[in-house]
């Protein structure tokens, strides 16, 4: 059975520790290698490889380190089409689309979903999702490199996954993202449940992630942006668009623009 356990980083970071029976680990998106290296000495624990999703320094800025930490002889796996330090096995998820880790025995799944960064990349294992910067919890990545229309189509492609998998992103923005997805559609039921609950959670100093691709297909205003309250917010806060020009991208690319000086 894989256990997955959230190191914090920075302010809202979350870097996430994979394990299955043998003491060795993979980690996703190591921003920060002293935390990492106190949880593995705190465990017992040894570091087998690296799953990086995409190039920002909050995601890559402890390879090095841990690098050296463990000898040189890690495996850091990314994505081929970006520039990272220290990347050994840059992966291409269209001509190698599985993996087969050591200490792993589920295969691990790679999604080609650019938006965020023009190379990003997300990984799948067993019903865990590791998405980095592309879906967050009620919301979705900024667009840095990529077209609203790339982050749109890599949206489909992970809420096609099925309902149970787990979420797991690297950021805890939920209660920021709900905020904004409740004045978009603010009479969404489940969406209000979910704010409660998240708010309690918080409160609690506890992670809102993961969450589930159900939840996020229920209340994720970035995965509806066709849902009719939804255009209807829309053409109310963009009181110039005219109706006809609102399709799903354009409504997918106004929600981004406007959550991006919410």
């Amino acid at each position: 059975m894989l256990t997955i356990t959230a190191v914090k980083a920075f302010n809202d970071n979350y870097i996430w520790v994979l394990q299955q029976a043998q003491a060795h680990v993979y980690v996703v998106d190591p921003g920060d290698a002293k935390v990492v290296i106190n949880y593995l000495n705190a465990n017992q624990l040894t570091l087998a490889g690296i799953l990086l999703t995409h190039h920002h320094r909050d995601h890559t800025g402890g390879v090095a380190e841990l690098q050296a930490y463990s000898g040189n002889q890690l495996t850091v796996y990314g994505p081929n089409n970006e520039a990272i330090a220290d990347m050994t096995h840059p992966l291409d998820a269209k001509t190698q689309p599985m993996l087969t880790l050591d200490y792993l025995n589920a295969p691990l799944q790679v999604l080609d979903v650019p938006g965020h960064t023009a190379g990003h990349i997300a990984y799948v294992i067993e019903d865990a999702l590791f998405c980095g910067d592309t879906l967050f919890s009620g919301g979705c990545g900024r667009l840095f490199e990529g077209t609203p229309a790339q982050m749109l189509a890599s949206l489909k492609q992970l809420s096609q996954l099925p309902e149970n998998t787990r979420v797991y992103c690297a950021h805890e923005y939920t209660l920021s993202n709900l905020k904004f997805a409740l004045a978009v559609n603010p009479n969404n039921i489940e969406l209000q449940a979910y704010n409660e609950q998240a708010k309690k959670l918080r409160s609690q100093d506890e992670p809102t992630i993961p969450s589930t691709i159900a939840l996020e297909r229920a209340i994720n205003p970035f995965l509806r942006a066709a849902d009719p309250d939804i255009v209807a917010s829309i053409k109310q806060h963009f009181n110039a668009i005219k109706p006809t020009k609102l399709d799903e991208l354009s409504c997918f690319t106004l929600l981004r623009q406007w959550k991006d000086i919410f």
